[in-house]
């Protein structure tokens, strides 16, 4: 009997490496995976390097952290402002204009922690007629391990 459960536990390691969408080790399924994927296709990003780059030469336009409060607060992007991902489409209007002077082409460049919520921030306000929108695909551990500047509150 000392052999089915060994047995049972290699057959659930292999089901789990051959289908990753579903492995133990992994934080999502793979449909999250698969929906970052294609949302990424549909909207502009730019790596750590571009970000920096843009940075240093106020090229960004609105940088817009949409990490929550507490993240935002323990170290952000010098300029930048803070609306949570889930108000993005709710929370961005006074800082577009709206609605004496509502800029839709407005220059904007989102970020989070991992590049994950700020790929889906993105695409929520190019739904919304947002037309220059920029997600940085990046993790903003990578920018303090650059040793960029971070500011803490």
């Amino acid at each position: 009997m000392l052999g089915k459960p060994i047995f049972t536990g290699v057959l659930l390691i292999v089901a789990g490496l051959l289908s990753p969408g579903w492995a133990v080790a992994q934080k999502y399924p793979r449909s999250v995976s698969e929906l970052i994927a294609r949302t990424k296709a549909q909207i502009r990003t730019i790596d750590l390097v571009t970000l920096k780059f843009g940075f240093d030469k106020s090229e960004l336009g609105l940088i817009v952290d949409v990490r929550e409060p507490e993240e935002y607060a323990g170290g952000h992007i010098p300029g930048a402002i803070n609306i949570p991902r889930g108000q993005i489409e709710l929370s961005i209007w006074p800082h577009v204009g709206f609605p004496d002077n509502t800029d839709m082409s407005r220059k904007m460049t989102l970020y989070c922690g991992s590049g994950t919520r700020c790929i889906l921030a993105t695409k929520s306000l190019q739904d919304l007629g947002f037309s220059n929108v920029t997600a940085a695909d990046m993790r903003i551990d990578d920018w303090t391990r650059a040793g960029y500047p971070l500011v803490k509150e």
